[in-house]
């Protein structure tokens, strides 16, 4: 499985972007996926998470209630909706899928990932 992350970019405080991260092969809606981000100096974090049959979900603390994951399985594509954005949110955002079927918080029990996308929050 490859994975293509797109839709970064430079946006204002308050402002909203839409990551998308289309995924080769015909297995990934049998995976589940995670979106992850690394911001300067830090280490990579969990953002959310979605089982590969979207019925379930899980969301950092700090991106709870403005972020939404979804999946469009027909189209081999994950999204993360992002609204209300902060400085904080700014980061290079990683999404990863494989090799279950479960919504996965952990970063190393994922097996594929994409090259990721960066987001800029300007204050």
């Amino acid at each position: 499985v490859q994975l293509q992350a797109s839709g970064g970019g430079v946006v204002q405080a308050g402002g909203s972007l839409r990551l998308s991260c289309e995924a080769s092969g015909r297995t990934f809606s049998m995976y589940g996926a995670g979106w992850f981000r690394q911001a300067p100096g830090k280490e990579r974090e969990f953002v959310a998470t979605i089982s590969g049959n979207g019925r379930i979900a899980s969301y950092a603390a700090s991106v709870k209630g403005r972020f939404t994951i979804s999946r469009d399985n027909a189209k081999n594509t994950v999204f993360l909706q992002m609204n209300s954005l902060k400085p904080e949110d700014t980061a290079v955002y990683y999404c990863a899928t494989g090799p279950t079927s479960a919504a996965v918080t952990d970063e190393y029990s994922y097996l594929y990932w994409g090259q990721g996308t960066l987001v800029t929050v300007s204050s």
